[in-house]
């Protein structure tokens, strides 16, 4: 990543947290009540965030970067071959 792509993204980053921040602190705290932003300001902040995302995507792509996923921390990272022996229904008294 050259040093204005690497900038680039460091505001792209901190636009993103601020724009997720924002939403965070205007969101009412049921869905009874009003938003306090009007439906098109809602609008322009996801459309901010879509163009956002994009860019970020676009500047990994050139860097060469792997595509990142979200993912759990129990998650298994390749497939398990399960034998077919074990696969039925469970015996009463098995947990």
């Amino acid at each position: 990543m050259t040093d204005d792509s690497s900038k680039e993204w460091e505001i792209l980053m901190v636009m993103r947290k601020l724009l997720a921040q924002i939403i965070k602190d205007t969101t009412p705290p049921s869905r009874a009540m009003k938003h306090p932003l009007k439906e098109s300001t809602i609008e322009d902040i996801r459309q901010a965030l879509l163009l956002i995302s994009t860019r970020e995507r676009e500047l990994a792509d050139a860097a060469g970067a792997a595509q990142e996923r979200p993912y759990y921390t129990d998650d298994t990272t390749a497939p398990r071959a399960v034998p077919v022996t074990k696969i039925g229904r469970r015996k009463p008294g098995d947990a």
